[in-house]
């Protein structure tokens, strides 16, 4: 089908109508490139008219995309400009598309803001606050089975990162509580407008079940916080205040088999979950029970 997705021309075109300046405080690129476009819903894998939730729709490029090829979206944005036009822009070029506009922040998303739930998210994130917004999509909506997110390709790189990698850290651990995780390709600058000064990445999440643990998810990031606090401390010195004393945090690392002179940085998902599970079920013994 022709003619459906933006081009630069009409990029240009609509922003200059709506009044709409990029701006760096909401990371706003916006994608004008028909193939890169096309790309990205292909390597998202999606099911046949599988529902699609979109993070930063923007001037509705990638949208326009995945509706093209049979999918209904439900779009979150928090400009009240791009949220207000998203709709007129895909009725004049795909007219009885399934889209729904939700204008919010997608920080505070809840699965009530979007419900029916989607079960795949397919986004170019806004930079500045990408991790916080894939992480939070994960947590509170657990039908999503997958994500294609595009972002910054160094963030793209800490979020694939395996344990003892240069770049592994609170990202990479986090969203592995969630999903297994892996580079799918690069973007270059040259398809966005205004053209940024960063290059970009897809990274794909495939939904799993967390590692099993007596521990909360808030008690497993806990110490995945304190132990990336100071990367260059063994975890026993780097968890010290965590666990109350140096010597109270070597004792909850050999609990959970966990060498008290590694480095937060050579730990997987699961040993972080060990770690909290064993504090936990410390802190019940000494209770006299769970608290």
């Amino acid at each position: 089908m022709t003619g459906v997705l933006l081009g630069p021309t009409e990029i240009r075109s609509l922003a200059e109508r709506l009044a709409v300046r990029p701006t760096k405080t909401l990371g706003q690129n916006f994608l004008h490139d028909a193939n890169t476009i096309r790309r990205i819903v292909r390597t998202a894998g999606l099911a046949a008219g599988e529902h699609v939730l979109e993070i930063g729709p923007g001037l509705g490029s990638l949208t326009l995309g995945l509706l093209e090829a049979g999918h209904p979206v439900t779009a979150v944005e928090i400009d009240p400009a791009l949220a207000g036009a998203l709709g007129d822009t895909v009725g004049a070029r795909l007219p009885g598309a399934e889209l729904r506009v939700v204008r919010a922040d997608a920080m505070s998303l809840s699965a009530a803001d979007i419900a029916p739930s989607p079960t795949a998210l397919v986004a170019n994130l806004p930079y500045n606050v990408a991790v916080p917004v894939l992480l939070r999509a994960l947590e509170v909506l657990p039908d999503l089975r997958t994500a294609l997110v595009m972002v910054q390709a160094e963030v793209a790189d800490r979020l694939a990162a395996p344990p003892g990698s240069r770049v592994y850290g609170v990202p990479s651990v986090k969203a592995a509580w969630y999903a297994a995780t892996e580079r799918a390709g690069a973007i270059p600058r040259s398809v966005f407008w205004p053209v940024p000064n960063v290059d970009s990445g897809l990274v794909r999440l495939t939904r799993r079940e967390p590692p099993q643990t007596g521990a909360s998810r808030g008690e497993v990031f806990a110490v995945i916080d304190a132990a990336f606090a100071q990367r260059r401390k063994t975890l026993r010195a780097a968890l010290a205040g965590w666990a109350g004393s140096a010597a109270a945090a070597e004792e909850t690392l050999r609990a959970a088999g966990v060498d008290p002179q590694a480095r937060g940085e050579t730990l997987d998902v699961a040993a972080f979950a060990r770690l909290a599970g064993a504090r936990r079920e410390h802190d019940e013994t000494r209770t006299g029970g769970a608290s």
